[in-house]
């Protein structure tokens, strides 16, 4: 395989879907709200992307059989809304295949009839974790941007470069005149931002008028909030005994 490459599962026509791409990246948050949307929406795989990109491992099932590290379409049906999602074990590992896979993402969305992308993503704010945090967003066009304010996603705060597919995605879909917008949940120094995932997909939840279960998220949260909490715990607890086995002299 000399280049990235589609495979069908099951060929299948689309009218107008919106691509919503949830890839691994900062906090994990494209890949929550990915991935929890496949399982709400019962979305079914149709289609799967292989690059030479992409790290060079293999998964072991456990089954005994193998699996192609790869990227997945699924779609969903929702209230005559076809909702097409992207999620995947990685990304692209050089600037090249950066931009060679998100390219052919974008070709065979607009191919499919596509009319509007929305990447995941996380911002990184800073070391501290968030209890509330914020949803943020860019856009390539006005009409998107506009959509996206009237669900209290804030445009103009978050600033720096997009790094990977959640931006150069929607820069392509920009060439490829396709409306589209990064949507990024607000996160800290976590490896696994479930509050962020949480803060996009209610932001989703109102923008594409769909029912979401949050139970797997909230107890991925509190897990993670408790967690929090012994790792505080313990860092109070160091600066205690440090301060006790340090001697002050008086001169």
């Amino acid at each position: 395989m000399k280049h990235t490459q589609i495979y069908y599962k099951k060929k299948l026509k689309f009218k107008e879907p919106i691509l919503i791409v949830g890839l691994p990246g900062i906090g994990s948050v494209g890949s929550l709200v990915g991935e929890h949307l496949k399982n709400e929406l019962k979305a079914k795989r149709f289609a799967t992307l292989y690059s030479p990109h992409f790290i060079h491992q293999t998964f072991m099932l456990k089954n005994g059989r193998t699996r192609l590290i790869s990227n997945r379409f699924y779609y969903a049906v929702n209230k005559n809304q076809t909702i097409l999602l992207l999620l995947g074990d990685t990304q692209a590992g050089t600037p090249e295949g950066q931009h060679e896979v998100s390219e052919k993402i974008v070709r065979f969305f607009k191919a499919l009839g596509g009319k509007k992308i929305y990447t995941i993503g996380g911002y990184n704010s800073g070391s501290h974790y968030l209890s509330n945090p914020r949803v943020f967003a860019v856009a390539t066009d006005q009409k998107t941007k506009s959509e996206l304010s009237l669900n209290k996603i804030i445009f103009g705060t978050a600033n720096g470069a997009i790094w990977g597919a959640a931006g150069l995605i929607i820069s392509y879909a920009k060439k490829y005149k396709i409306n589209a917008a990064c949507i990024m949940g607000e996160t800290s120094a976590l490896d696994i931002d479930a509050n962020a995932a949480k803060a996009v997909l209610n932001s989703l939840k109102d923008l594409l008028d769909i029912k979401i279960n949050l139970d797997n998220i909230n107890k991925i949260k509190e897990e993670t909030d408790r967690l929090i909490k012994e790792m505080e715990q313990a860092a109070k607890d160091q600066e205690m005994q440090h301060s006790k086995d340090t001697f002050t002299y008086i001169r």
